[in-house]
């Protein structure tokens, strides 16, 4: 079963390549979607994969780069929408 969810992770998110850090990991497990920084200093993402796939990129976004300090992600249900691959998207 395909699901959508959108994750705001805070914590030390920007500046330390969690954007490109979190296409890798997306791209591996086969999860399409989008991640953006947000001006508040949060890191967005849609993710939209098979249920255990995206379970799983959310456990390694808690850890995510090494240089990331996360202290917290919440997830959202969101609205399944077509997506190719999963990539970086400019700041809002």
């Amino acid at each position: 079963m395909t699901i959508a969810r959108r994750l705001v992770i805070s914590g030390r998110v920007q500046g330390v390549f969690y954007r490109g850090w979190m296409v890798e990991a997306a791209r591996s497990l086969g999860v399409t979607g989008w991640v953006r920084n947000r001006a508040g200093g949060d890191v967005e993402a849609l993710v939209i994969g098979a249920a255990v796939e995206v379970a799983a990129l959310i456990e390694r976004c808690r850890s995510g780069p090494p240089a990331a300090r996360v202290t917290g992600i919440a997830v959202e249900e969101a609205g399944i929408v077509e997506a190719e691959g999963f990539r970086q998207r400019p700041t809002v």
